[in-house]
């Protein structure tokens, strides 16, 4: 039986890279297995995502009647964190302590955040809505209290992700970070298929306790997955007793450095632009399904699967693309171009109720909207300074998760307003009243594409001279002329 099993472990090593698409990205010190434990915060991330975007979103206003502009202010709150994602990643980096971590302590606070957001969150939501013995109770308690669960939760896995990639970048060489965020960021969407599809299951005959159970299963899950993600990740480094090393830069001194780097800023203002062009949708795509195509609960839940398995491959494709020496610039631009015809097609679901055309646009922002991920915090990893790995990656992090906030804050309100507007006349060239402010907002998304395209253009110029002028002249290398003609 052993020689069996050692030919087997061999053929499967040999076999690895070429069928596993992230196979490649270990080195000696740090194994798959490792690297995938590690992995496991961003599948607790996942499942916050689908649960307050995704089936919190749904359940407040279809199920609880919360209006839809509410809803949009409670997800959108992690937003006031998000800005802080940036002193998060430079605190990662100069962070000292008897154990000798930097990474690890964020991570576990970060936990902690989530666990108590998600401890009441569900009772906190059945105040807001007022059922049961709640509909006495004041106003205020429920919006305070879904505030404060809300904030916490998203303060908690802005935490949580910031501090684990910044470790992941620690833990793996320049030339496999681009492997690396798409194993990252693939075990984040696979984390929010699997929970799609598991809260689909779980809220397929809706009840308040069964919310309740939901969302309390999540919060123990979410501090299982990462216990066991941060055991012997990082090293201890100094070593206790060690002399202590020289004071480190200020956060300003620090953040001035960063910004003084090629194309910070236009990167960064990429990164808000195309953010909030793909995630205007995500706290409209679900109530969408239900109100516009009459889909129930758990149909709509799965549409965060199809998104999910969309991103998915969109990963996949940028980290082939980018770990064969694709530009990340013109990465950017195509994924903008993605998102294109999908918005196009959710479009045309509405005035002809075509479900085909709104799951096919559906995985196509999930596409595209993994591709720009990818290939934005690809350049933000590879370009920043080694000893700035926190504070650029809670850069980007900061950009992309106030940019998704104020997205999906300021589509629910426009959602609202013009359906508030338009629902005298019943119709819309064609499309019910509900259906006119999804339109609108599907819309807008097109255009903050085009202007997120227009924007890569000098960069991808740039990088393009770049290239050439790395191209060695042949007259200068000694060619004779005989073989130039």
């Amino acid at each position: 039986m052993k020689p069996f099993r050692q030919r087997l472990i061999s053929t499967w090593a040999s076999l690895g890279p070429g069928y596993l698409p992230f196979a490649d990205v270990t080195t000696p010190d740090l194994s798959l297995g490792r690297l995938l434990r590690l992995s496991l915060f961003q599948v607790t991330v996942g499942m916050t995502l689908v649960l307050l975007v995704g089936t919190l979103n749904r359940v407040m206003i279809v199920e609880c009647g919360v209006p839809a502009s509410l809803v949009a202010f409670m997800v959108a709150l992690p937003v006031l964190f998000a800005p802080f994602r940036a002193l998060i990643g430079y605190r990662s980096d100069t962070h000292r302590c008897e154990l000798g971590w930097r990474r690890v302590p964020f991570i576990w606070k970060g936990t902690l955040w989530q666990f108590g957001g998600f401890a009441i969150m569900p009772f906190a939501i059945l105040v807001l809505a007022g059922k049961g013995q709640a509909d006495t109770a004041p106003v205020w308690i429920g919006q305070s209290s879904a505030a404060l669960a809300f904030l916490m939760v998203g303060a908690g896995a802005h935490t949580v992700q910031t501090a684990g990639l910044a470790l992941a970048t620690d833990l793996t060489p320049s030339e496999s970070h681009p492997k690396v965020v798409g194993l990252m960021y693939v075990m984040l969407l696979l984390g929010m298929m699997a929970s799609a599809l598991i809260f689909g299951a779980a809220l397929a005959d809706f009840s308040p306790g069964r919310l309740v159970q939901v969302i309390q299963g999540a919060a123990v899950v979410t501090v299982t997955l990462n216990a066991i993600a941060m055991w012997k990740q990082e090293t201890r480094r100094p070593p206790r007793g060690a002399a202590a090393p020289a004071a480190d830069p200020s956060f300003a001194e620090s953040w001035a450095q960063f910004c003084t780097g090629e194309d910070t800023v236009r990167r960064l203002v990429i990164v808000g632009l195309g953010t909030m062009a793909f995630a205007m949708a995500d706290v409209l795509l679900e109530p969408f399904g239900g109100q516009v195509l009459g889909w129930s609960v758990s149909a709509t839940t799965r549409l965060t699967a199809l998104f999910a398995f969309g991103g998915v491959v969109g990963f996949w494709t940028a980290s082939v693309l980018l770990g064969r020496g694709g530009d990340a610039y013109r990465l950017t631009r195509n994924a903008a171009l993605v998102g294109l015809p999908a918005f196009a097609l959710v479009i045309l679901a509405a005035p002809y109720g075509l479900s085909s055309a709104f799951l096919v646009g559906n995985f196509l922002i999930g596409f595209g909207a993994a591709l720009f991920g990818h290939a934005t915090l690809t350049a933000t990893m590879t370009r920043a300074p080694a000893d700035q790995a926190g504070l650029a990656l809670g850069a980007w992090g900061a950009v992309q998760a106030t940019a998704a906030g104020v997205a999906m804050a300021l589509s629910g309100a426009l959602r609202d307003i013009v359906n508030a507007s338009v629902h005298a006349a019943g119709t819309l060239q064609g499309m019910a009243a509900d259906a006119a402010g999804y339109v609108t907002v599907y819309a807008l998304e097109i255009v903050l594409l085009l202007v997120t395209v227009a924007a890569t253009v000098p960069l991808i110029r740039r990088a393009a001279g770049r290239r050439l002028a790395t191209v060695p002249d042949p007259l200068s290398a000694g060619e004779p002329a005989d073989r130039l003609g």
